[in-house]
């Protein structure tokens, strides 16, 4: 733990400045995406948002938008680890290393099947009950570029949340002596916040996610578990919905 007071003031200011340009900003606009669609007329059910949506009307144009959003995820990720490293942590020290694959591997794909079934369930109750937007995971065209740029969206989301949420913060709030229980449900009301644009129901189920994937990195700490798991989520999610749009009604 670091006691320190002027080493102290300097975390506590680097924490401030990695999350003010990367998802602590993206809190606050989300929180005001929110708030805007409440003060529409339209009900929130009845308003869609879209996670990766067409950015430019030309085809080639599009795809290099969209490429430059997953460099500036993998960037946020990045960072977080550059930090972590100049602190004096190896990778190793948070999980990111390639000593246990198989592991690795069958726990992402347990974390994914725990957290992103009862979601999708705790997504179709919310949109019932009216406090969650009608979330379209993507809309873009059916291009020959979709399916590539949806894999690499999810891998770079994955990638910069949990470096940033639970690599970086997580290892950071434990420097500054916060205990376990207290880092994880901050780190967890954070994720939930920056998803508050897709109403109640996306910032309640990001919220249990935090939490549960803040927990099993303070046990293990394997991170790689946790971007596997979060990859899988999205594929799943972005890839799928893009198959199944308009021929399934519950989507």
């Amino acid at each position: 733990m670091i006691t320190d007071p002027g080493v102290r003031r300097l975390v506590v200011t680097e924490i401030l400045v990695v999350l003010t340009v990367t998802l602590g900003l993206s809190a606050l606009r989300s929180a005001l995406s929110l708030l805007d669609a409440l003060l529409r007329p339209v009900p929130l059910s009845q308003q869609q948002v879209a996670l990766n949506a067409p950015a430019a009307n030309a085809d080639l144009v599009d795809l290099a938008l969209q490429l430059v959003r997953v460099l500036q995820l993998v960037g946020w990720g990045a960072l977080g680890a550059y930090l972590l490293i100049r602190a004096g942590f190896a990778l190793r020290h948070v999980g990111l290393d390639a000593g246990r694959p198989g592991r690795d591997a069958l726990g992402a794909a347990g974390l994914a099947a725990l957290i992103g079934v009862p979601g999708l369930g705790l997504y179709l109750v919310a949109r019932a009950l009216g406090v969650s937007l009608d979330i379209a995971p993507t809309t873009l065209g059916d291009t020959w570029w979709r399916v590539p740029v949806l894999i690499a969206s999810a891998a770079a989301n994955a990638w910069a949340e949990e470096l940033v949420m639970i690599g970086y913060l997580l290892t950071r709030l434990r420097q500054l002596g916060w205990s376990e229980n207290r880092a994880v449900v901050a780190s967890a009301l954070l994720r939930g916040s920056y998803h508050l644009y897709q109403g109640l129901g996306g910032f309640v189920g990001n919220v249990v996610m935090g939490c549960v994937f803040g927990r099993v990195w303070q046990r293990t700490n394997r991170l790689w578990a946790l971007i596997g798991a979060h990859t899988l989520i999205d594929v799943v999610a972005f890839v799928g919905y893009a198959a199944l749009a308009g021929k399934v009604g519950w989507l």
